[in-house]
C-alpha cells in the first residue's frame, strides 16, 4: 500500500490540508491596524469576537481529506480511488472559489484590504498532489487492465 507513489501523494495532501484547516489563512487590515482574523472555521474581529459566518470553509477543507483519507486505503479498487480523488480535486477547487466570495464580501463589509497567510496556499498545494495520485493511479489501472488482455 504505502509502496505505490499515489499513496505518498494522497498523504501528503491530507498533511498539507490538515496544516491549511488549522492556520489561519489571511487578516483584514485599514492602514496598517488589523481589523479582523481570517480562519476557515472563524472569524476573529480586533475586539475578540468570534464570527463563525465562514464555516463553509472548513467543510470544504475537512471533506478532501476524508475523501483522500478513504481513497488510500482503497488499493485494490482502483476506480473508486479514482473517483474519491477526483471529488477531493473538485471540492478543493470549490474552495478557492468560496474563498474568494468570503473575501470579496468581507473586504466591501469592513471596507479593508486583506492580506494572505502562507496557509492559503497549501490547498493548491493539495490540489497538485491529488492530480499526481491520479495519474498515479490511472497507471496503474491501465496496466492491470493490459494484464488481463493478456490472459
Amino acid at each position: 500500500m504505502i509502496q505505490r507513489i499515489q499513496t505518498v501523494y494522497l498523504l501528503l495532501a491530507v498533511v498539507a490540508i490538515i496544516v491549511a484547516l488549522t492556520g489561519e489563512v489571511g487578516h483584514f487590515h485599514r492602514e496598517g491596524i488589523e481589523i479582523a482574523g481570517f480562519n476557515n472555521f472563524y472569524l476573529t474581529l480586533s475586539d475578540g469576537v468570534k464570527s463563525w459566518s465562514p464555516w463553509a470553509l472548513s467543510v470544504l477543507l475537512i471533506l478532501p481529506a476524508v475523501f483522500s483519507s478513504f481513497a488510500i486505503f482503497l488499493f485494490k479498487r482502483r476506480m473508486v480511488q479514482v473517483r474519491l480523488t477526483v471529488a477531493s480535486a473538485l471540492l478543493l477547487v470549490g474552495y478557492y472559489i468560496v474563498f474568494a466570495v468570503f473575501v470579496y464580501i468581507y473586504k466591501g463589509r469592513y471596507d479593508a484590504d486583506f492580506t494572505l497567510h502562507w496557509t492559503t496556499g497549501l490547498p493548491a498545494v493539495a490540489l497538485i498532489l491529488e492530480y499526481l495520485a491520479f495519474r498515479g493511479i490511472m497507471k496503474d489501472e491501465l496496466i492491470v487492465r493490459s494484464l488481463d488482455r493478456l490472459r
